[in-house]
């Protein structure tokens, strides 16, 4: 079994429960999951441990949330490369959040990303709840590929 990591940042939770999902989708191939608001990542140590990390922000004013620009700098100090990655976001209009989470992974981290970002405006519109969850059994099919 393996372990994930999903962190969120969120301003009306609507990105948590995206995230939230997306982990339903990891579990139903029996791994072991936690999501965690990005406010509670206090240092790289944080991070150890986790065989995938799946990051996600909203996107406020045409870009991601501040904690979540201030988790990626962390997150350059934390041994990523080579590990599975993922990134999602919710929007209201714009939703660039999730594919600069997803650039930064993939070029800066040098990680093993999944397919693309995952951008919903909310997990309740236009099938929400299953793209999350079929991006959570993207992920989950990686790690067992890996």
């Amino acid at each position: 079994m393996a372990k994930v990591l999903i962190v969120y940042a969120t301003r009306k939770n609507a990105t948590q429960k995206i995230g939230e999902i997306i982990a339903e989708g990891i579990r139903f191939s029996d791994h072991e999951v936690k999501v965690v608001n990005v406010k509670d990542i206090k240092s790289e140590d944080d991070l150890n441990g986790y065989d995938a990390y799946v990051f996600g922000s909203a996107t406020y004013h045409g870009d991601m949330m501040q904690g979540m620009k201030t988790f990626l700098f962390l997150a350059e100090n934390a041994e990523l490369q080579n590990k599975i990655g993922a990134s999602f976001g919710a929007f209201g209009w714009s939703g660039e959040a999730s594919g600069r989470i997803f650039d930064t992974m993939k070029n800066i981290f040098q990680m093993d990303m999944v397919g693309g970002p995952l951008m919903l405006k909310s997990s309740r519109l236009g099938g929400g709840i299953n793209m999350a969850q079929d991006y959570g059994r993207e992920i989950a099919g990686k790690l067992m590929a890996s």
